[in-house]
């Protein structure tokens, strides 16, 4: 059985630990993880994400997806302010394995600065660390 390839959309930004953003305005972004990292982890079960307000830094720890598989956690790819949170997770964790990229992302950031975004992978560069994997 040939596997797929994982999607890898052209808009996202993505990070070296697989997760992507996405700008949502001028200095916010939607974080989560990539659907190479989800098929990896396998059937999620449960996904823990930090609280609104919570200011993160980048690789801070800002929660956790459980799958079948193991614990894995989700760090922060920029710095800034949690503005919202995909609480639909909390009935419906797989949701990362069924739409990783739309009704599965996980949170929302205010960014410190709004530039760092250009400083991520962009899909080509996030394509190639995949494939070595």
């Amino acid at each position: 059985m040939k596997e797929r390839a994982a999607v890898i959309p052209e808009e996202l930004k993505y990070t070296e630990e697989h997760e992507w953003v996405q700008r949502t305005g001028e200095a916010t972004v939607r974080i989560g993880i990539t659907d190479y990292a989800q098929e990896q982890l396998g059937d999620v079960v449960f996904v823990q994400l930090p609280e609104l307000g919570e200011t993160v830094d980048v690789g801070q720890t800002v929660g956790e997806v459980e799958s079948t598989k193991s614990v894995s956690d989700i760090y922060a790819p920029l710095a800034g302010e949690v503005v919202a949170r995909n609480d639909s997770l909390d009935q419906q964790p797989d949701l990362v394995n069924t739409d990783p990229y739309g009704e599965g992302w996980m949170v929302e950031l205010r960014l410190a600065d709004p530039t760092a975004v250009d400083d991520l992978l962009d899909a080509a560069a996030y394509q190639e660390l995949a494939a070595g994997e």
